[in-house]
């Protein structure tokens, strides 16, 4: 069995246990501003939701998401189609992703928070020559 085929089994399954506890508040940042949050992104292939249990930090209301895995399926779903929703602490809310990819160029929304605009101009562009996929997802306005 092939290493790529492995590691996606694993997540699925590592995935299906960890996702509903997630949604439901649990590991959500509360204390820190770092936590387990569920993000649903729309599949870019099949257009079917596709959720994933992933480690975020709060910044100024935004997540900031990251991942080493090239192969990461929720990094290209959110380039391709960038609403999405996503659970924090058990409440289900709705954004707009920004994806940063490693080699392509970056376009910040004007929307961003000075803060997050700042990390990501300042660290989080510069963290993608190193391998790292970023994305920023900002709430939608209620």
């Amino acid at each position: 069995m092939d290493t790529e085929r492995l590691e996606r089994d694993f997540f699925r399954t590592l995935n299906a246990f960890v996702e509903p506890a997630v949604r439901a508040g649990l590991g959500g940042p509360c204390l820190i501003p770092a936590g387990l949050i569920v993000l649903e992104t729309t599949g870019r292939i099949t257009g079917r939701p596709r959720r994933t249990p992933l480690l975020a930090s709060v910044v100024d209301g935004c997540l900031i998401l990251a991942t080493f895995r090239p192969r990461s399926h929720w990094v290209r779903n959110a380039a391709a189609n960038p609403h999405v929703r996503y659970w924090l602490n058990g409440q289900e809310r709705h954004g707009r992703a920004t994806v940063i990819l490693p080699g392509q160029p970056v376009q910040l929304p004007a929307t961003l928070p000075p803060l997050v605009r700042g990390l990501a101009e300042n660290l989080l562009v510069r963290s993608t020559e190193f391998g790292w996929s970023i994305a920023i997802v900002e709430p939608n306005p209620a």
